[in-house]
């Protein structure tokens, strides 16, 4: 893991969809397996995960 990669918010190239559970994993350290489980997780929880995945996708930048 590189510095900045600790301090930024990217989307990496070794993505399985769009990359954002992948770049949220990155960010804090975290298995992207785990942000992955996590976010699958949530969608049994009502609410606007799916948007915020979109946001995410359209807002965080690709490296």
């Amino acid at each position: 893991m590189s510095p900045a990669s600790s301090t930024a918010l990217v989307r990496p190239r070794h993505r399985v969809i769009a990359g954002v559970c992948a770049g949220i994993a990155d960010r804090f350290g975290w298995s992207p397996n785990l942000v992955r489980f996590l976010f699958l997780l949530s969608c049994i929880l009502p609410g606007p995960q799916f948007l915020v995945y979109i946001v995410l996708w359209v807002t965080i930048p690709s490296e």
